[in-house]
């Protein structure tokens, strides 16, 4: 979850392709049908020979080969999930490092909840739903498909979408959780975000909706920063039957520790691929911001003192690279 306002973090999502990229990738952008709501708008990664060309997207720019072939046969797909006022482009770098390593790369923007649109941000219950339509779409509609191998499909979800994949992946929140944790922590995100929304005491999603959220397609998750990871505590993540890579920054001030990622590092039923990055804060798993991205939007650019955001994002990537590399091995 994010602490930027809209106007804010809409300039911050239009800038954060402005800095050259090392990777180059096939790209596209296009919506996913969801037959319960809009259109959902993704950006899609992937493979190619053809050659890039810097490409303008309002004011931003980044080198890739639009609707370039798509090179490779039987190829693993990962689906990523931003946080909470976010949009496709959060995690550039991450996708554009994974296509580049021969996956198709699928990144929504959530409905409801994005840079734009913030209205149904406490629906966190209805992103599961949403992957899945995005997972519908690349499977079935997308012009690529047949290069996709849909037996090897992983998750990457960071903060909100950090909670969006493990419930994805299996894990029941208890939403009764919430209010008391609120009551002793005012001044963490969720809560926050929630008394904007009607207090912590919102209606929780049915139980319907929390039992289906799990999409059996996704075989592994990587999860950095999770949202309300103290709903899963002790037991909502024994369904979890895949591969987990967890990634905690160690100075996190938007989810603090020990409620969110060591909650859930708990609760998981087999040990995850653990990483703590040290004085690292919340935001730094968003990719690295250009000078002119520092320059408007601080909170999600400022690191501390002695921490090196684009050479800790060399090893994240490559991190999440090998972790989905070892676990949607072709079969």
């Amino acid at each position: 979850m994010k602490t930027l306002n809209t106007k804010r973090f809409s300039v911050a999502l239009t800038l954060a392709l402005i800095g050259a990229c090392a990777h180059a990738a096939g790209f596209q952008h296009g919506f996913a049908a969801d037959p319960d709501g809009k259109p959902l708008e993704i950006g899609i990664w992937y493979p190619s020979s053809a050659a890039v060309l810097p490409v303008a997207m309002g004011p931003t720019t980044m080198s890739v080969a639009v609707k370039g072939p798509v090179q490779g046969q039987a190829l693993p797909l990962v689906l990523i999930s931003h946080g909470t006022g976010g949009s496709f482009l959060g995690h550039f770098d991450t996708a554009m490092a994974l296509a580049d390593a021969g996956f198709v790369v699928a990144a929504v923007t959530h409905t409801g909840d994005n840079y734009a649109d913030q209205s149904r941000a406490v629906d966190i219950m209805d992103r599961p739903r949403q992957i899945s339509r995005v997972i519908d779409h690349m499977l079935a509609s997308w012009a690529g498909r047949a290069a996709i191998d849909p037996a090897r499909v992983g998750m990457f979800g960071f903060s909100a979408g950090g909670f969006t994949t493990l419930a994805s992946i299996g894990g029941v929140p208890d939403f009764s959780k919430i209010e008391p944790v609120c009551r002793q922590y005012p001044v963490d995100f969720a809560c926050q975000l929630l008394a904007k929304n009607g207090g912590s005491n919102v209606t929780p999603p049915a139980a319907s909706t929390i039992a289906n959220a799990a999409d059996p397609r996704i075989k592994a998750a990587v999860v950095a920063a999770p949202a309300l990871g103290f709903s899963f505590a002790p037991d909502g993540l024994k369904n979890v039957k895949v591969p987990v890579q967890l990634w905690r920054a160690e100075d996190d001030a938007i989810l603090p520790h020990p409620r969110y990622a060591e909650a859930v590092r708990l609760a998981l039923p087999q040990a995850p691929e653990y990483h703590l990055v040290p004085k690292a804060g919340h935001f730094d798993f968003l990719a690295p911001c250009s000078s002119a991205l520092a320059l408007i939007a601080p909170p999600i650019c400022t690191s501390a003192s002695g921490f090196d955001r684009v050479e800790f994002h060399a090893r994240f990537n490559a991190a999440v690279v090998g972790f989905f590399s070892k676990t949607l091995r072709a079969h």
